[in-house]
């Protein structure tokens, strides 16, 4: 089952604008937001991005900090004195929580630290548009599998009703299992689909976030996700 889609109310794409000097991180994320049927547009640097937002006036914003020349800090600051509210993702290689603050504090919506998955800066994406664009789904946007269901509309994920709170990388390997219900999916699948360019390629990622997953479902009820030695991983009803 694919993703559930989101276009404005009267059908038109959403519209992200991409700031970031590097070109390879770029295209990625271009390309990610083209696979979520959203417009992409992008600049190089804190000019270009200033000019592109008069110019195209985005739904969103994902936004390198580190940039010559006008920082996105300062790309921010000028947007907020104009009294522009459009939301802003932070992408930022540092990781140290005043630099969080800063950002936050500067106007920003939301924060990825990079070396991020493409998949999360979506989920946080689509997570900014439910919360500050006028938005229409189409198609239904729940999957189910044995006891357990995920909105993908709502973030919610519960088993046999009781909620589970998840990580947004938990969100997403789940999410890529439950729309493959009973297949048994490779490592290296589930590194393309749920961590893309991320990690290095690292398969012990993978055992990891499984084995949380595993955890947090399993003290609701019977085991879902199963291993297949050498193979891979599959979830099913727990009745199977």
């Amino acid at each position: 089952m694919e993703r559930t889609p989101l276009v404005h109310l009267d059908g038109s794409p959403i519209r992200v604008l991409i700031v970031d000097d590097e070109p390879l991180l770029r295209e990625l994320l271009t390309m990610a937001v083209r696979a979520e049927g959203w417009e992409p547009h992008t600049a190089s640097d804190g000019q270009g991005a200033l000019a592109l937002v008069r110019d195209v006036a985005p739904d969103l914003i994902v936004l390198d900090v580190m940039m010559p020349g006008i920082d996105g800090i300062e790309v921010v600051s000028r947007l907020r004195a104009r009294d522009n509210d459009v939301p802003v993702l932070f992408l930022t290689a540092k990781d140290d929580v005043s630099d969080r603050i800063t950002g936050l504090s500067a106007g920003g919506d939301d924060y990825v630290t990079k070396p991020f998955s493409l998949e999360e800066v979506i989920v946080r994406l689509r997570g900014m548009i439910r919360r500050n664009v006028l938005v229409a789904s189409v198609a239904d946007p729940v999957l189910i599998v044995g006891d357990l269901m995920l909105n993908e509309q709502t973030y919610e994920v519960t088993r046999a009703g009781t909620p589970l709170d998840l990580t947004a990388t938990e969100f997403s390997l789940l999410r890529y299992l439950m729309e493959n219900p009973r297949a048994v999916l490779s490592k290296s699948q589930i590194l393309d689909r749920v961590w893309e360019y991320d990690f290095g390629g690292r398969a012990s990622v993978v055992e990891l976030y499984i084995s949380y997953l595993r955890k947090k479902l399993e003290a609701l009820g019977p085991r879902m996700i199963h291993t297949f030695r050498g193979v891979g991983y599959s979830i099913r009803p727990a009745d199977e």
